[in-house]
């Protein structure tokens, strides 16, 4: 009995060990590591779906950060005070996109794309993006 005890600690540690491992497990990346991960996971997908060339996609996972960053602490803020700044938010974010230049097609796509990865995602979506 003891054995099957410790044996059961010791995948207990291990497992908890790997999870704290693991991106978003117990710390939160910086923008420039996050900016990293975007890269490799969601630029190949948004390139394809959006059409956007390489230097484009880029510049959208930038200010995608951007936005994230700027949204970060508004559970804090009132139900209006937060729409107001989700709102301000948004509408820099697509300033910004113009600024790279896309097209309000391809904003449209990005925009389209970010709430097919929040409604896909695990637990059900909501926050970020338009």
């Amino acid at each position: 009995m003891k054995k099957v005890f410790a044996l059961l600690t010791i995948a207990f540690c291990c497992s908890l060990t790997v999870a704290m491992a693991q991106p978003g497990g117990g710390q939160q990346m910086d923008p420039a590591q996050m900016l990293e991960m975007m890269k490799q996971r969601i630029k190949p997908g948004l390139m394809e779906k959006t059409k956007l060339t390489d230097a484009q996609a880029d510049k959208v996972l930038e200010i995608q950060i951007w936005a994230q960053q700027q949204n970060r602490g508004l559970r804090d803020l009132s139900e209006e005070e937060r729409t107001k700044k989700m709102k301000e938010t948004n509408e820099e974010r697509e300033k910004k996109m113009k600024a790279i230049p896309l097209t309000d097609d391809q904003i449209k796509a990005v925009n389209e794309y970010y709430a097919e990865m929040r409604r896909n995602r695990p637990g059900g979506g909501g926050g970020g993006g338009k």
